[in-house]
């Protein structure tokens, strides 16, 4: 696992050994990031299921001004700092070690892009968009992460204004795109 671009491109990332973790693969994260370009530089980031760091870190690496990293799981945020580490990268983050639904009642400041890539099994990820314009900017953009297309789940509505504008499939993930509209 690499950083893809941006000021740390090249570098490699430490990971997890086993199953239990499952990284955004190279290919899709460059791709995300050539989706989200424009959003990326100066932009506050929230990895709300953060694993290995490898997206937040994508992020830094492309001009973002902020990242928190969020994950429930210890040993997740010893990997990440370990790669923020390896990197020397100190400012403009935050690791926070909460369930995603404390991030909610959490007092946090909007964020411009909220990723949302929680275990496939769970539905946490769609619990998650059910709230994350209460964490966004407006214009602000949420991008889920799953092995399902988002049509395909069984959901209510979404929260009022926040709209799914993009779906891509890579191999068998899809990246599922929201922004917040006034």
């Amino acid at each position: 696992m690499r950083i893809v671009s941006g000021k740390y491109r090249g570098r490699v990332l430490s990971s997890f050994n086993g199953d239990d973790i499952r990284p955004t693969a190279d290919k899709v994260r460059e791709s995300l990031f050539n989706i989200l370009q424009y959003k990326i530089v100066d932009a506050r980031v929230l990895d709300m299921f953060c694993g290995t760091g490898a997206v937040g870190i994508e992020a830094l690496s492309r001009g973002a001004k902020e990242v928190v990293f969020n994950d429930k799981s210890r040993e997740s945020l010893i990997i990440t700092k370990k790669n923020l580490e390896k990197l020397g990268i100190d400012n403009g983050i935050s690791v926070i070690n909460r369930d995603y639904s404390a991030l909610f009642e959490m007092n946090l400041s909007l964020f411009d892009v909220v990723f949302i890539d929680p275990p496939y099994a769970s539905d946490a990820g769609v619990l998650a968009i059910a709230k994350v314009d209460k964490l966004l900017v407006d214009g602000g953009i949420a991008v889920f992460e799953s092995e399902t297309p988002w049509e395909s789940r069984k959901i209510l509505d979404l929260p009022k204004g926040l709209v799914f504008y993009d779906e891509r499939k890579y191999g068998r993930v899809y990246l599922t795109f929201f922004r917040k509209e006034n």
